[in-house]
């Protein structure tokens, strides 16, 4: 019997949202191999104080190491403490969120451990007692299914895609001092910038309204602004690669192949095209909304809902219309 790993990101001693989904999936696989599913937290002091709270996705282990040294994330120094947590265990299958930061951590962990990488995973099962993955190739064109046979099977699976559903466990917690030396590390976090309490991350949220070059210039981003307003809390401003490279937008904004990989319940696309990169970061959004003035734009074609019109006309009307409807309800 097998069990599985789930590294959990952290930040400011608490859980990032896209945990919960990673812990589902793991549930799933642990009781199709029958093992248990181990979470493990890296982070300074402070962080065990969340952590107990996923025994609700089926977790039964979760091993929390708190050093003032690894309050920031560090690549080296956290995947040499997975690496060592990994040996430690018996483990089928280890997994990580696709986010930015897993992005940059599964490839070093996976190297440490001489074992193949599977990333930005959107279906896991296993078959035949092997892991067998689904990830996306050619910027989103196909799916691929690939058999896993390296053990453990390590992954990281794509944010916002993956329903995260309760199975309450009575989760142990389990404190550790890693054996870490900071002064064999490459790379230190000298300064962290963060975006402003009031601003969702484009990662989190239910509704993304983004905008491309059809917005012409950075002004004119205070109509989405409009639009985001009007749509709620849930909401937040995404951006095509485009304006972000013109430097009209953050990069923490960008939606795409070479940004963030999204899954709102609601994307509207204003102002976009719908390059293939684009596409890759969005296409499995719930319901997709596409506004704008070329007929023949690609975007259209994975649209469930389209307007063709001028935008700097029907935004406005949209917000209108939307704000109407909140006060009517």
């Amino acid at each position: 019997m097998a069990d599985v790993m789930v590294f959990l990101e952290q930040r400011n001693c608490r859980i990032s949202t896209s945990g919960s989904e990673v812990v589902t999936v793991a549930s799933s696989i642990a009781s199709e191999i029958g093992g248990s599913v181990h979470v493990l937290v890296l982070g300074g002091p402070g962080t065990a104080e969340n952590a107990a709270e996923f025994g609700q996705f089926g977790v039964v282990r979760i091993d929390i190491a708190e050093h003032a040294e690894l309050s920031d994330y560090n690549p080296e120094g956290y995947a040499r403490v997975i690496r060592d947590r990994v040996n430690q265990g018996d483990y089928a299958a280890v997994m990580l969120a696709a986010t930015t930061l897993g992005k940059d951590l599964a490839p070093r962990v996976a190297a440490l451990l001489d074992v193949p990488l599977a990333t930005d995973v959107t279906g896991v099962r296993v078959e035949d007692g092997q892991v067998v993955i689904e990830r996306p190739v050619y910027a989103g064109k196909a799916l691929v299914e690939l058999e896993i046979k390296a053990t453990p099977a390590l992954m990281s699976l794509r944010p916002n895609l993956f329903p995260a559903c309760e199975s309450p466990e009575s989760a142990q917690v389990h404190m550790f001092r890693p054996d870490i030396d900071p002064g064999l590390w490459p790379v230190r976090v000298l300064e962290r910038k963060t975006l402003a309490k009031s601003v969702l991350d484009v990662s989190d949220a239910s509704t993304v309204v983004s905008g491309g070059r059809g917005m012409r210039e950075p002004s004119n981003w205070r109509l989405l602004e409009q639009l985001r307003d009007a749509l709620g809390p849930g909401a937040a401003l995404g951006a095509s690669r485009a304006v972000v490279d013109a430097g009209w937008r953050p990069h923490s904004e960008q939606v795409g192949q070479t940004g963030k990989t999204i899954a709102p319940k609601l994307y509207i696309a204003v102002g976009i095209s719908g390059a293939i990169q684009h596409l890759a970061g969005m296409r499995t959004a719930q319901t997709i909304v596409a506004i704008n003035d070329d007929a023949d734009a690609p975007i259209f074609d994975i649209a469930n809902y389209g307007i063709v019109g001028n935008l700097f006309e029907v935004i406005p009307r949209l917000v209108q219309e939307i704000e109407a409807l909140r006060e009517r309800s």
